[in-house]
Formats: structure tokens, C-alpha cells, sequence
């Protein structure tokens, strides 16, 4: 007998605190079951496995919850507390506290059952790129920490040991654990003295860290994201420059690079405006194109199938089929997530981003309003992890689907209006007022046409530019007839 899948579960911080409501779906016209009521804190975090909860009172505590029952754990008073972490599995709690000289250490890793303090030592400062001081793997059997030219790894199951071994890396700024396996780490070296900038990829292993399995050097780069793939065997590399020297672009200059851990492959891709969504495979080769618009988000479903793009407008794809199965729109949100289960999809619009219009939504798998409940002020919104496998294969979303038909809409004839959207698909949200658009952006409903399959709402009628240049290209055509018969006319 099949086991049943984990209740989905949504966490809200409000100013006043935090509450944890049951899933959907919810029956129309209810709210939500609240399963936790509004407690006080700062700031939360779920485990990356979502067993466990932190929730933090700035320069005061620490509790720990378990999300099963939402029974507390363990509760850490913690004066002058100023940050806080969660291991991935929950087992270990991480915090940086205010210090007034060296000889006071401020980090310190925590044993959450016991209450003990395993590892203690002092930092300066901390900033966002460097929390948590102590990375661990997902499975917590791998832990390191960057320090002055050197990675320094420990014994999870006894941090009392200190560090066991180092790797040294001279110069290095940045540094990221695979997650699972926890088997490479990257570490990236800004550029020094004509030094190029370098990435590189060290094994975990303390036997195999005579060199690099990977690396990658490049110029005009300050800074560095990285990003592993679920097997830890690929890193994207998101470099960058706080100026463009080539002047194509304001905002400074961005590169992507791929390096694989087996030195098969390594590629990059140049990142330009305006922007344009492509899928692509292992071998940096596209697979899929979405267009060029102003999209900035694109959310995989967690079975890999579906994704969502979110630039105010959101399309969602069958991306095995390479078509769309709909579309809506969820203007202002600043987060995007689809559901463990792969069944909903959740936006919110949340201060300090915004401080207007705060609220949530969450849509179906194919783009239909489900929920929608508004805020006077919202700071966070998330879903409880749940590992996708949890949920089993979802036979039904498949069936549902394929009952959507949405064919590639056809060129009509000069004038006519745009296709209408399939009955199936989800009703396009009333029309707003037209939004300003930049000159650069003229074309943009000529693109978003072609990027929601014949979708894309255009009021009906072409715009005025529109109408212009189709006319420019109808005298260009027959210009070019005219021409083509007079030279076959000479001929005879």
C-alpha cells in the first residue's frame, strides 16, 4: 500500500510575527486552517528537508520548532543575537552574535537537541555572501568553512576536534559546498595584480585535493554566484562586473559559465538585454527558445516538467511537449515557488520590496486563480520543503493536462483581430490601464505573442507603430514585385 504523501504547508510573517497555515487546495470562499497562530519573531527559516523551523527574535533568542507537530524543539536565549541558520536536516543550528573584542567568540554551532555548544570561534563581520559561516551537505556528513586563503573542513560527528584538514586556495573570496552529494566545493579568486579572476573545483575527498577537477579564469569580474545541480556533478557561474567597459550595458557586465566535475564540459553563455529565456541542455546547446521580453524569473516545477515564467505576466509550460497549457498574470510579486507536490504554484507581493498591495496568490498548474488573500503589510511567504519524491508520480496532473488543447495559432488575415485563447485555458484578468513602455520595448507585444503561443493579450487591435511598420513592409513588397517583373520584362 502506498504511503500517503505529507500535508503541504504554508508559512506567513506578518510585523507582528509568524503564523503556519494548512495547504490547498481550500474550499471556495474559506480561509485557510491555521495549524501554528501568529507568534512573535524577526525572521524564519525551514530546513532545506523541511523538518524543522527556526523562528528569530532579533538580539534576543532562538527557537526551533518541529514542523510535524509545531511543538518547540528547543529555545537558545541568545543577547545580541544577530543572525541565525539551520543545518539541512535540522540537526545542527548555527548563530553569530555581537562581540566587543576577539577573545569573545561570536559563532557558534549548536547541537538543537541538546542544547550544546560543539564549535565556537570569533568573526569580525558578516555579510549576506558569507552566512552561514559553516556549510554543511544535505546529508550533514560534509561541513567547511572559508577562512584567509584556506578552506577548512570538519568531522560533523565531532566538531570538538576542530578542523580535521584544509585545502589551501590563496586569495579566495567565495566558496560554495555541493549540497547533494556533499562530494566538490568551489571556491572563486578575484582578479590581483593582471591576475585573472579564477573559479575552481576542489573533491571533498582529503586524498583527491591535489588539484583542481575544474577551473575557469576570466577578467573584468568582482563577484560571483554559484550554483550546483541536484548530483553535485555541474556548477553555473554567475560572473560579474560592477562596470561594463563595453557600454552595452548600465547595470555593469554578467557572464554565465558552466564547468562539470568530470572536465567534460565547460561553456559560456553571454547574458544581454533585452532578455531572452532559453532552455538548454548539459553541452551549454538550446533546447527550447521562450523569446526576447522583459522576463526575469523561471520556476521549475519539481517534477521537472512544468516550469513558470514570471514577469508580472506568467505563462506555464509542458516543457516535454515544448508547448504552453496557459497563462495570468500576478503583477508586483516579488516571490515565486511552486508547491513540493507540483500542484500549485505561489506568488507574493511582500514588503519592504513593496509596501503596497501585499498579498498572496496561488494559482493551479495551469495558471488558474485558486487563493488570493491581501495584506496591509507582508514580509514572507513560503512553502514547508517537502522532497518531490514524497508525492509519488501525479498520474492525474498529467491526465489533466492532456485534456488541454492549445495549438500554435496561425497568422489571420491583415487586420483581423488576434486569435482568441482556447475555452480550456484560464480567463485572461481584466484589461488595466496601459503601463508606460520604453522605447526599447516597442515590439513587445509582437513578442509576447510568439512567447504564449498566440496567448498574449492585445487589446485587438494593432497599435499605432504597429500599424506603420506593417504598412512600410507592404510598400517594401511591392517594391520588390515591381522590380522583379521589370527585370524579367528587360530579359525578354
Amino acid at each position: 500500500m502506498a504511503s500517503q504523501p505529507p500535508a503541504l504547508d504554508i508559512l506567513v510573517r506578518e510585523p507582528d510575527g509568524f503564523s503556519v497555515w494548512s495547504g490547498p487546495p481550500y474550499p471556495t470562499g474559506s480561509a485557510p486552517p491555521v495549524r501554528l497562530p501568529k507568534t512573535a519573531c524577526s525572521a524564519t527559516y525551514f530546513s532545506s528537508d523541511g523538518s524543522r523551523l527556526l523562528a528569530m527574535v532579533a538580539s534576543a533568542s532562538a527557537t526551533v520548532y518541529d514542523c510535524r507537530t509545531l511543538s518547540v524543539v528547543r529555545s537558545f536565549e541568545l543577547p545580541g543575537l544577530l543572525a541565525a541558520a539551520l543545518s539541512p536536516a535540522g540537526t545542527f543550528l548555527q548563530t553569530f552574535q555581537k562581540s566587543s573584542s576577539p577573545q569573545e567568540k561570536n559563532v557558534t554551532v549548536w547541537h538543537v537537541d541538546t542544547a550544546t555548544a560543539l564549535y565556537q570561534h570569533y568573526q569580525k563581520n558578516m555579510s549576506k555572501a558569507t552566512w552561514p559561516m559553516v556549510q554543511f551537505s544535505a546529508d550533514e556528513s560534509v561541513a567547511c568553512r572559508m577562512m584567509t586563503n584556506e578552506i577548512q573542513f570538519f568531522d560533523p560527528k565531532d566538531f570538538t576536534k576542530g578542523f580535521v584538514y584544509k585545502l589551501r586556495m590563496p586569495g579566495i573570496a567565495a566558496m560554495q559546498l555541493a549540497s547533494a552529494p556533499g562530494s566538490h566545493v568551489a571556491g572563486f579568486v578575484p582578479e590581483a595584480k593582471g591576475v585573472p579572476a579564477s573559479v575552481q573545483i576542489f573533491s571533498c575527498d582529503k586524498d583527491a585535493q591535489g588539484q583542481a577537477v575544474a577551473r575557469r579564469s576570466f577578467f573584468r569580474c568582482s563577484t560571483v554566484q554559484f550554483h550546483w545541480n541536484k548530483g553535485s556533478t555541474g556548477l553555473l557561474v554567475v560572473a560579474q562586473a560592477d562596470v561594463d567597459k563595453t557600454n552595452q550595458s548600465y547595470y555593469g557586465e554578467t557572464k554565465l559559465n558552466y564547468l562539470t566535475t568530470d572536465r567534460a564540459f565547460e561553456g559560456i553563455v553571454p547574458l544581454i538585454m533585452p532578455a531572452r529565456a532559453t532552455i538548454f541542455n548539459k553541452k551549454c546547446n538550446p533546447l527550447l527558445e521562450l523569446g526576447e521580453g522583459p522576463y526575469n524569473t523561471i520556476r521549475w516545477n519539481p517534477k521537472g516538467r512544468w516550469f513558470g515564467n514570471l514577469p508580472g505576466d506568467m505563462a506555464f509550460w509542458d516543457y516535454s511537449e515544448k508547448k504552453l497549457v496557459g497563462k495570468t498574470k500576478a503583477e508586483c510579486s516579488v516571490t515565486s515557488e511552486w508547491s513540493p507536490d507540483g500542484r500549485h504554484f505561489m506568488t507574493a507581493t511582500t514588503a519592504p520590496r513593496l509596501q503596497i498591495d501585499n498579498g498572496i496568490k496561488i494559482f493551479d498548474h495551469n495558471g488558474s486563480l485558486q487563493f488570493k488573500k491581501m495584506f496591509e503589510k507582508l514580509y514572507q511567504a513560503d512553502w514547508k520543503p517537502e522532497a518531490p519524491e514524497k508525492f509519488g508520480d501525479i498520474a492525474d496532473l498529467t491526465i489533466s493536462l492532456g485534456s488541454i488543447k492549445i495549438e500554435e495559432t496561425k497568422k489571420q488575415a491583415q487586420g483581423s483581430k488576434s486569435a482568441q485563447p482556447s475555452s480550456k485555458a484560464p480567463a485572461n484578468i481584466a484589461a488595466k490601464p496601459t503601463a508606460y513602455r520604453p522605447p526599447h520595448s516597442k515590439n513587445s507585444a509582437d513578442v509576447q505573442d510568439k512567447l504564449f503561443g498566440g496567448l498574449a493579450s492585445t487589446g485587438g487591435e494593432m497599435s499605432k507603430n504597429a500599424l506603420r511598420n506593417k504598412k512600410r513592409r507592404e510598400k517594401q513588397k511591392e517594391k520588390k514585385a515591381a522590380e522583379g517583373s521589370g527585370a524579367s520584362a528587360d530579359d525578354n
